[in-house]
Formats: structure tokens, C-alpha cells, sequence
């Protein structure tokens, strides 16, 4: 949400622009729709704010699938805005209102426009996914040396920050070192982002055991605000965009069957991935051809798991 908006990259849209007055679609990604508010038609000014709309696309080996997931905008939008309470003390976030057009209620937040950091902030406290490639490989993971022996699934001696590079749709995120991200972004902030991310996945780390569920890894992405002189806010502008720890941003893991040693059952899209490496799907996934329509029970069982995560972090029932 940088001051300057991409074109859009992605033509499906959750809704209509028509259905959505006041405001123009400016870019669209993986999942969400960036719409901007039309001079004078919405709340705020169109150098301040951006409404954001969490579709029900979902993505897996860097292709958008065909197939929605029924309610998970709804649901990732509702997790969302959770855990911005309760991690308001440790920084602030871009959320403005969730006061939106009817058309997209319940999936869409007005937030303050910022200069994004290029940079996915990941915390990792457990060994999996694409860390545990690189350790396996190097025996570190984004230049943090590692202790020998760990297995997938292992928990770290002390969270560590890996940080990544944002790509395009369609193409990979990138490791680099914090030394790399200080290269581009500068060193000040390059420490900021380390700290402010390894606080959050200290804060929510806590609050997601004590709810019984292990949060194996996570993403943030952060981004600076204009801060005019004599204004409150945080002295260094750097705020909390984008979503926050949603199975689709995370590694949600039931903590009563964690065992190291092999892939951990998961609150998020792994049903998807699954049944698009099984050779029944039909897709070969180093072919350039896009993957298969869903079947109806990868996607209900999907579906299930995002609402199960959401259930158990919150206490509350799912009303979509």
C-alpha cells in the first residue's frame, strides 16, 4: 500500500467495481483487491487512505487457483482485525475502520495508505518449509547458523528472524540475510523490522499455546506513515500493514500432535498443496500449464481448517 499503486496484475474481482461506490479498484493481488477512495466520494483523503478487500482467491505453488475457498477473505479479514487488538502495545497498524460498503462487509478494512518496506519480515521458532531446505543445505537459515541435528518440525533454541524479498505474482520470495536487507532499506531500519518482528512472534506465539495451537512461522510486512512534525504517532513512522497471522501468513500447528521428525498437521491451505502434488490431480507442477479446478472436498476440507484456526485463537464462533 505504497503511495504509489501498482496497476492491477490479477482481473478477478470479489465484487464488481459498480457494487463499490466511491471508491476506484487500484490493484489486485494473490488475494486482495486494493480499491482507492474517488476524490470526495469516501471517508478520509485519497492521499490517506485505501480500502482493502480480502477475496476468497487462494494460491499454492505461486499460481492463483480457480477455485475460491468459500468465506476465507471473511475469514482471514476477521483474524486480522483480532489480533491487531492485542498486539496494539507492541506497534501500531494501519487499520483505520472497518466501517466499509455493504458490497464487501465483513472481508474489507479501510487502512491508512504507506510506503511499504520491499521486505516479508518472517519469525520462524520452528525448523520447516523453505528454512528447513536451506539448513539441510547450509546448515543456517538466512545467514543464522543453526545447531546440528534439527529434523522438520524441530523448535529452535531462540526465535530467529529470516527475512525474505517480496516478488511479483507469480514467482518466488527470495531469502536474504539481515545484512542484505540493511543494504536495501538501511541499516536503522533494517534492525527495527528485526525487533518489531521478533516481538510480535514473541506476543502471539504465547497467545496462540496457551489456546492449544503452536505457531510454527509467520510473515509481517510493515510500512512507514508521514509523520508530520509535532504529530503523535511513532516516532519512526514504521507501522503494521497488510494482514497479520492468518493460516495464509503463518504456520499454524495443533500443538497436542507436534512430533519432530515429519510434516505437522496444519490450519491453513495444506489440503490444497497436498492434493496438488499427488499424482491423481493430474498437474504437473514443472509443466507451464496452471493447476486444476479444486474438487468440492479438497475445498470444503479447506475451508474447515481456516474456520477450525479461527475458532480456536478467537474462542468465538465463526458468523460470516
Amino acid at each position: 500500500m505504497s503511495d504509489t499503486v501498482p496497476s492491477p496484475q490479477v482481473t478477478s474481482r470479489p465484487t464488481p467495481a459498480a457494487d463499490l461506490p466511491g471508491w476506484r479498484l487500484s490493484y489486485s493481488g494473490k488475494v486482495r483487491e486494493l480499491y482507492l477512495p474517488q476524490p470526495g466520494a469516501a471517508a478520509g483523503s485519497p492521499a490517506d487512505v485505501v480500502l482493502v478487500v480480502a477475496s476468497d482467491r487462494i494460491s499454492a505453488f505461486d499460481h492463483i487457483l480457480a477455485t475460491p475457498i468459500p468465506d476465507k477473505g471473511k475469514v482471514l479479514t476477521a483474524m486480522t482485525l483480532w489480533w491487531f487488538e492485542r498486539l496494539a502495545d507492541v506497534v501500531d497498524s494501519h487499520l483505520v475502520s472497518t466501517d466499509v460498503p455493504p458490497a464487501v462487509a465483513g472481508r474489507a478494512m479501510i487502512c491508512r495508505r504507506l510506503d511499504m518496506f520491499p521486505i516479508e519480515c518472517v519469525a520462524r521458532g520452528y525448523l520447516t518449509g523453505s528454512g528447513l531446505a536451506e539448513y539441510r543445505a547450509l546448515g543456517s537459515v538466512c545467514g543464522v547458523e543453526l545447531p546440528e541435528g534439527l529434523v522438520d518440525g524441530s523448535r529452535l533454541p531462540a526465535p530467529v528472524f529470516t527475512p525474505a524479498t517480496k516478488a511479483a505474482v507469480g514467482d518466488h520470495d527470495e531469502n536474504v540475510s539481515l545484512a542484505e536487507v540493511a543494504n536495501r532499506i538501511g541499516a536503522r531500519d533494517a534492525e527495527r523490522l528485526r525487533e518489531l518482528t521478533l516481538a510480535l512472534y514473541a506476543r502471539a506465539e504465547e497467545i496462540a499455546r496457551e489456546r492449544g495451537i503452536i505457531l510454527a512461522d509467520t510473515k509481517f510486512e510493515f510500512g512507514r506513515m508521514p509523520q508530520p512534525a509535532g504529530a503523535p504517532g511513532p516516532a519512526d513512522g514504521i507501522v503494521l500493514g497488510d494482514e497479520v497471522l492468518t493460516p495464509d501468513s503463518s504456520r499454524f500447528w495443533p500443538a497436542d500432535s507436534w512430533q519432530p521428525g515429519r510434516p505437522q498437521p496444519s490450519f491453513d491451505k495444506q489440503f490444497v498443496r497436498d492434493w496438488l502434488a499427488d499424482p491423481a490431480s493430474g498437474w504437473d507442477r514443472a509443466a507451464e500449464v496452471p493447476p486444476p479446478p479444486l474438487p468440492p472436498e479438497v475445498v470444503e476440507r479447506t475451508r474447515e481448517r481456516y474456520l477450525e484456526a479461527f475458532v480456536r485463537l478467537t474462542g468465538t464462533p465463526f458468523r460470516g
